[in-house]
């Protein structure tokens, strides 16, 4: 079919993200570089051959109503003492993005928001040039999913393509998903602007011939081996990426939004999984998968930069994060 761009007013898309994220938009626009936070971007060396930079896009708030399958008494339990930061609004909950050099590729992990979701957010573009990497030098986009805050930075503040050099990758089932006749009557009344959002942002690059789908099993980019993760929706994706050294790095999207709680209890869900028993079904797995196998993990909605590690706690998981390190002499 083809994709018409869908222009919505500022008001009216900020009212609808507001929806999305949790009731609330992101953290007020900062007001002068005094009030900015140090640079959003962080280098991680794995194995003998990987290097992934983290790239932060911004917070948004997540009601604690959003979690589904727990008693409120037993989230309260599970977040006493654990000091996430949580305003009216909703618990704080990062954006991230990941930059990944394997085989002599640039490969994008996500692309965040850019402006889809209000002032506070949008920031991978400024970091990914703060971290010393040009747009241009990006040669892949490899997308977990097709929500806005994984999707819409791949658009510059013009609408054209904000990777002009870069594929763009993105599951088989997803594609479909979104453009097709399903999407809008899946999705609730009110984040039905999210379709129009996901169509916009891919039609600059099917235009160009640099939009690619794939199956699980087929080959990506720099050996990146895609891990069908459905459930959030119906095509979700993980990639995992080998490092050297018997090192492995797993890049997932949406597996886990709320980190305190979803280790934890794994068959806890997020309000808009499309299918939340398919979402809890693949968490158990990627967790069960990255704490047996000792694989590093990335993820989308983490606390920045999101890199660490899983291991087996009680009847559930824990979050083990990496501890900040010098990148090693000699390493790009």
């Amino acid at each position: 079919m083809t994709l018409m761009p869908v222009s919505l007013p500022t008001a009216l898309r900020r009212s609808a993200a507001a929806l999305f994220t949790g009731l609330a938009l992101a953290a007020a626009a900062q007001d002068g570089p005094h009030r900015q936070q140090v640079p959003g971007y962080y280098h991680q060396a794995i194995g003998s051959t990987l290097r992934v930079t983290a790239l932060f896009d911004g917070v948004v708030p997540l009601p604690r109503a959003q979690i589904k399958g727990l008693g409120a008494a037993q989230v309260d339990a599970l977040l006493k003492r654990r000091y996430v930061p949580e305003s009216p609004q909703g618990l704080q909950t990062s954006i991230n993005a990941y930059l990944v050099q394997v085989e002599g590729r640039r490969v994008l992990v996500d692309a965040g928001t850019a402006d889809c979701f209000g002032p506070g957010l949008g920031q991978v573009a400024a970091n990914l040039k703060a971290a010393g990497f040009r747009p241009e030098d990006v040669d892949d986009v490899l997308l977990t999913h097709a929500h806005p805050d994984h999707l819409c930075g791949v658009l510059g503040a013009d609408g054209a393509r904000a990777f002009p050099n870069a594929t763009l990758w993105l599951d088989d089932a997803e594609l479909a998903y979104w453009e097709g006749p399903e999407a809008e009557p899946r999705t609730p009344q009110a984040l039905r602007f999210i379709v129009g959002l996901a169509r916009r942002a891919l039609a600059p690059y099917q235009a160009a011939g640099r939009l690619r789908t794939f199956r699980p099993g087929d080959a990506l980019p720099g050996g990146v081996r895609a891990l069908a993760s459905p459930g959030h929706t119906p095509g979700h994706t993980s990639y995992l990426i080998g490092a050297g050294d018997g090192q492995q790095l797993l890049v997932w999207g949406d597996v886990v939004h709320y980190h305190v709680v979803q280790f934890a209890r794994p068959a806890a869900s997020y309000e808009p999984d499309v299918d939340r028993a398919q979402a809890v079904a693949s968490r158990r797995r990627l967790l069960a998968q990255a704490a047996r196998e000792g694989w590093w993990v990335a993820g989308a909605h983490l606390p920045f930069p999101g890199l660490g590690h899983v291991r087996p706690e009680g009847q559930g998981y824990a979050w083990v994060p990496a501890e900040f390190s010098p990148l090693p002499p000699g390493r790009p």
